[in-house]
């Protein structure tokens, strides 16, 4: 087994390194397409599909939404709540929404796989990804956009804190991507770095979007051709010290950035697409409710952040437990984000059986 894993490692490493020399002699050299780890036969290689309905695909324009996750408790209930709020929405009106896969990178099935459409995708080789588990997600698209049947045309790429509170429509037009902006993604302040992966003949730093993969609904046939060489330059960026210190836990974002532009596929910038809470107070129009940040208060409803609050709600206080069923409501005053963040929580693990096992 230690012969193997070694073997893993130094095909990922070789990759890794052609990858990165082939972007800097030449913008027009295609980036390596191999995957990490030895070639498998089909045989060696069929991954395990669970419930993948089968609807009749009567919109022209509607997309499969996927969420890569791992087995951890801390990914799995974000799973399930946000598998609720979807089932609850998909038939709404305005909505282009198809399937749903949850893309499981843990190599192995669950207990889950009876209740959210799974598809299993194998994990990098072992020390890959360097403590970096995001590293996993653009591999797990890899595999999946190869190895699935994708009836719709179009994909929706979502996180496990991802709740969705309104049907979504296909917000992509005209071969463009819709994605959000996140603020504290920078190409041009990183334009330095960000030229070894994106050479200066495949136009200016500007065409690299201030976005992350997710969310972002975009045409099947652009994400086949962008996933594989973000999976590399992912894994480049990880490898190069000086990319990694800039970039840290958004690395796998830029990464993404990079690919959709050295593909040429832009993105339709969406502020509406969805809210962060605490900073967003207001649900309004928006589609999606990122709960990516900590939510600390006083029992006056003033906000606390960075400090923790008389009361709180933090995805990360349920890392090795589920949250339990009808957490507390904020105190008065605390926005109506925060509000409609728990009240969604709380309905959805009242109405998932077997919530907590």
């Amino acid at each position: 087994m230690g012969c193997r894993d070694t073997f893993y490692t130094l095909i990922v490493t070789f990759s890794v390194a052609l990858i990165t020399y082939n972007i800097l002699i030449s913008a027009n050299a295609p980036l390596k397409q191999e995957l990490p780890g030895p070639s498998r036969s089909s045989s060696e290689f069929d991954p395990l599909i669970k419930m993948m309905p089968r609807g009749s695909n009567s919109k022209k324009r509607l997309f499969h939404t996927a969420v890569t996750a791992s087995d951890s408790v801390y990914n799995t209930w974000q799973c399930r709540v946000m598998y609720y709020w979807f089932k609850q929405h998909k038939n709404g009106p305005n909505s282009d929404m198809g399937g749903f896969t949850r893309i499981l990178h843990s190599g192995k099935p669950d207990k889950y796989m009876e209740e959210i459409p799974t598809f299993i995708a194998q994990p990098l080789p072992a020390g890959t990804d360097q403590g970096y588990i995001v590293l996993n997600r653009p591999w797990a698209f890899v595999q999946w956009l190869q190895k699935a049947d994708i009836e719709e045309d179009y994909i929706l790429m979502a996180e496990p804190d991802h709740i969705i509170v309104k049907p979504i429509p296909n917000l992509s037009k005209a071969g463009h991507g819709a994605a959000f902006p996140f603020f504290y993604i920078e190409p041009k302040k990183y334009e330095s770095i960000l030229r070894k992966y994106f050479p200066v003949n495949k136009g200016p730093i500007t065409n690299i979007n201030p976005i992350g993969n997710s969310p972002v609904i975009i045409a099947k046939d652009s994400l086949k051709k962008i996933a594989p060489t973000w999976m590399n330059v992912s894994l480049a960026m990880k490898k190069d010290p000086e990319t990694d210190k800039a970039f840290g836990w958004v690395l796998e974002m830029y990464a993404y950035a990079v690919s959709s532009a050295f593909h040429g596929v832009g993105n339709i910038l969406h502020k509406d697409f969805m809210i962060q809470p605490p900073w967003d107070t207001e649900v309004g129009d928006k589609f999606i409710i990122h709960f990516t940040y900590g939510c600390d208060y006083d029992l006056k409803g003033k906000l606390t952040y960075g400090k923790v609050g008389e009361w709180r709600f933090d995805k990360r206080s349920f890392t090795t437990t589920a949250p339990p069923r009808n957490l507390p409501l904020p105190p008065p005053g605390v926005p109506q984000s925060v509000v409609t963040l728990v009240k969604m929580v709380n309905e959805a693990t009242s109405n998932i059986p077997n919530w907590g096992s």
